[in-house]
């Protein structure tokens, strides 16, 4: 199991193009929140914009369509009701907020069958997966799911210790030729074959929203061609990374994930500086 160093994820973070356009790097789809859970929803869309990616469209129910629209009004939005086409996304991402009742189900499913590019599991899109294993024979090769414990254990069964989970994610990542990301207070990323852990980060991140913005990030990563692993690894690393950086002006127990996110720019700049050590 390797260590993720910085000078390892400045490589797979290049600089933009000066002649590049929103289209140089990718459209993301989120398919996030529901009443009651629309922050989710802001929370990894404002992830997912501070990390780069060209356009955004979040799915939302109709109904919470204001408060997506008036709390970022950078994305676009698509009315879960109505007809989705796929086919002009770059990555897309499934879960956060979202509810596990027989629509959710429907629509999880849907996506697992249709799309055509990167795809990010979190949150209820994994709870709906345990609670239907046959879904499991739908999963694209190379999806990125991102299980805490609790998660990981509906999924993959119970287990005593966060050590045992490393041992099965390894082993379910390379059965089912998928990516796993099991959150931790050293985050674990497998293929089955690689594995990684990261050491940025602090307690502060001990709070909800923290793996909503995570998901924004990988998905943002992914929309503008990075292969999952690299997507995976780049996201965690600069995740951490600014909430490191948000100690400066918050303690662990005040620390909110916006803030973390608003800290997101100052990342990929200390992540840039070459003076500072590896």
């Amino acid at each position: 199991m390797k260590k993720i160093t910085r000078q390892y994820i400045r490589t797979l973070i290049p600089e933009r193009n000066k002649d590049s356009h929103k289209g140089t790097y990718g459209h993301s789809l989120l398919i996030a929140g529901n009443t009651g859970t629309m922050g989710a929803a802001v929370i990894a869309a404002k992830a997912c914009l501070r990390t780069g990616t060209g356009l955004l469209t979040v799915n939302v129910p109709e109904d919470e369509r204001f408060i997506m629209q008036t709390s970022l009004p950078e994305a676009m939005i698509a009315l879960r009701e109505k007809r989705r086409d796929l086919k002009k996304f770059s990555a897309i991402a499934i879960g956060p907020g979202l509810g596990t009742g027989s629509p959710q189900k429907a629509l999880v499913k849907s996506i697992l069958r249709n799309s055509h590019c990167p795809l990010v599991l979190d949150a209820d899109a994994l709870n709906i997966i345990a609670g239907d294993k046959s879904l499991w024979k739908a999963v694209p090769p190379s999806t990125i799911l991102t299980p805490h414990p609790k998660e990981f254990d509906r999924l993959f069964g119970e287990h005593r210790h966060q050590e045992d989970r490393i041992r099965k994610a390894i082993a379910k990542a390379a059965e089912q030729e998928l990516l796993i990301v099991l959150k931790g207070h050293h985050t674990v990323i497998t293929t089955g074959t690689h594995t990684f852990y990261n050491v940025t980060g602090n307690a502060g991140l001990a709070k909800g929203g923290s793996g909503d913005a995570l998901t924004g990030m990988i998905t943002a990563f992914l929309a503008q061609g990075s292969k999952p692993l690299e997507a995976a690894l780049s996201a965690i690393y600069l995740h951490g990374l600014a909430a490191d950086i948000t100690l400066e002006e918050q303690s662990m127990e005040s620390m909110l994930i916006t803030d973390v996110i608003s800290n997101i720019g100052r990342a990929f700049r200390h992540l840039r500086n070459r003076s500072l050590p590896h």
